[in-house]
C-alpha cells in the first residue's frame, strides 16, 4: 500500500503540483484518509519516503555498476551517469521549484543528491590516472557532467520532443565523452 500511496502522490504532483490535499490523494487512490494516515502521518512523510526511496535506488544501482568487474572503467562512468531512479518523473524542474518554496528541507536533500556524485568523481580521477581521460581539472569535469545530466530535469522539453530521460542521458554522455564530431570522416 505504501508504494501505491507514493505513486499516487507523484501523480497528484504531476497533475496539481505540490498544492494538493490528503483528501485529493485519498480520492485519487479510492481509499479513505484514515487508510492514508495508517501508512503515512502527513504529506511531508510521504515526500520524505519518496526522496529516500529515490536516492536509495540510485545508490543501489550505482554500487552495482561500480562493483561490476566485467565493465570497463569507461562503461562504469557511462553507467553511473545514466542511472535513472524509479521515481524519475518526480525529478522535474517544476516540482523542484515548488518543493524549494513549500518544502525547503526536502528540497535541500534532493538538491544535494542531484549534485553530489562521489562515486563518479572517483571513477573520473581513476580515468585520469590511467590515461583514459584527459588530465583536466576534476572539479570542472564534475560540474560539466552534473550540470549536463541535470538538464534532464526539464522533463517538459524531453516529453515535447519524444525523448526519454534514459535516451537523453545516454546522448549527453556520448557527447561529453566522445564529442560531437564524427570520427575519421574526411
Amino acid at each position: 500500500m505504501k508504494d501505491r500511496i507514493m505513486h499516487g502522490y507523484i501523480e497528484e504532483i504531476k497533475d496539481k503540483g505540490m498544492k494538493f490535499t490528503m483528501d485529493d490523494l485519498a480520492g485519487r487512490l479510492g481509499i479513505s484518509k484514515r487508510t492514508l494516515y495508517q501508512h503515512f502521518s502527513s504529506k511531508v512523510d510521504i515526500l520524505d519516503a519518496i526522496i529516500e526511496q529515490t536516492f536509495n535506488d540510485v545508490d543501489e544501482q550505482t554500487k552495482k555498476i561500480v562493483e561490476d568487474d566485467s565493465l570497463s572503467l569507461m562503461d562504469k562512468i557511462k553507467g553511473v551517469i545514466t542511472v535513472v531512479p524509479n521515481h524519475v518523473e518526480f525529478l522535474d524542474l517544476r516540482v523542484l521549484d515548488q518543493m524549494k518554496k513549500y518544502y525547503p528541507e526536502q528540497w535541500r536533500i534532493v538538491h544535494a543528491g542531484l549534485n553530489d556524485w562521489d562515486e563518479l568523481r572517483v571513477l573520473i580521477e581513476q580515468g585520469i590516472q590511467e590515461g583514459l581521460i584527459k588530465d583536466m581539472n576534476v572539479d570542472l569535469i564534475m560540474k560539466l557532467l552534473i550540470d549536463s545530466t541535470n538538464a534532464t530535469l526539464d522533463q517538459t522539453f524531453f516529453l515535447k520532443n519524444n525523448i526519454s530521460v534514459q535516451e537523453a542521458l545516454s546522448s549527453i554522455v556520448d557527447i561529453l565523452l566522445h564529442g560531437l564530431a564524427v570520427e575519421n570522416k574526411s
